[in-house]
């Protein structure tokens, strides 16, 4: 499904992850152009606007957004309505989206909860060896640990985000910290040349990777909330784009990610082959939240 795999003995930081997690940031504030408006029903009037820090976009940002004047409630704050479907919730809810049965927030920085998240991209992305596979698991594991403990210490948290999933009944919508955690991503901010080139008048993106679900919660539509979940933080955000790469014969992970509305604008060079590595495709998509002209 990802693009992390690689012998047990190779650097997490090899595997997917963000070498540098804040992307030589200027942590400037970003406003959306005036093009695109984030609404999330047509007939809706906007305004572009500043809040304080009162809301769940202004808990994460503090900064300028374009908001909805409607009762639909706060962007970013998503559970189910009475038909089961995926809806904007009203702000009490501590997860970003609630659909299918599962909820998606963001990790807690607690080192139990971080060490779980290890334990579930270590499972996702280990390559089983013949001799002593629990050993190299338990050492792939500590890289996984310490690559995320790094990107958490060293990245703003408007600038990265780590999001868990969680089973979240409709009889049970309290938050609970060491709940088994499911599946994971992580989102962060970049700006690569490589991809704004397919994203013209973008400065940054939101960059999608390390999805991993739990083997034993696969095909349950975990990684579908996860993935529509990254789209509710590009509203929180403020980005109007998101990417990510995929292995370009892991044809699974592509069908999650076209359905999920990727698209493939580029793959690895061919000589990429000649050395070793498996060739990728970067697959970008605009936030659904936002007007644009991507086609």
């Amino acid at each position: 499904m990802a693009n992390l795999s690689a012998s047990p003995a190779t650097s997490i930081l090899s595997k997917g992850f963000p070498h540098d997690p804040v992307q030589k940031s200027r942590f400037t504030c970003r406003t959306p152009a005036p093009s695109r408006r984030l609404c999330l029903r047509s007939s809706q009037k906007c305004r572009l606007g500043h809040e304080g820090r009162s809301g769940a976009r202004e808990r994460l940002l503090g900064r300028r957004f374009v908001g909805c004047s409607s009762t639909a409630g706060e962007v970013g704050v998503m559970s189910k309505d009475e038909s089961g479907k995926a809806r904007v919730g009203d702000g009490q809810d501590k997860y970003l989206l609630r659909e299918f049965g599962w909820g998606v927030r963001r990790m807690a920085k607690v080192g139990e909860e971080m060490s779980k998240v290890a334990h579930v991209q270590a499972e996702a992305f280990h390559t089983p060896v013949a001799l002593l596979n629990d050993l190299f698991f338990d050492m792939f594991k500590a890289e996984v640990l310490s690559a995320l403990m790094y990107r958490v210490r060293s990245s703003p948290p408007e600038r990265y985000a780590c999001l868990v999933a969680e089973s979240a009944s409709a009889h049970n919508s309290l938050w609970e910290p060491l709940k088994e955690i499911v599946g994971v991503v992580d989102v962060t901010v970049q700006r690569d040349e490589d991809v704004l080139c397919h994203i013209q008048g973008e400065q940054e993106y939101l960059y999608v990777s390390g999805i991993a679900v739990l083997t034993k919660f696969r095909r349950q539509k975990i990684a579908t909330v996860l993935l529509k979940a990254c789209d509710v933080l590009s509203a929180l955000w403020g980005f109007s784009y998101l990417a990510l790469r995929a292995y370009e014969d892991d044809f699974g992970a592509r069908k999650l990610y076209s359905n999920a509305g990727y698209k493939v604008v580029s793959r690895d060079p061919i000589w990429t082959t000649w050395i070793g590595k498996k060739p990728r495709v970067l697959m970008v998509k605009p936030s659904p939240f936002y007007k644009t002209d991507f086609i």
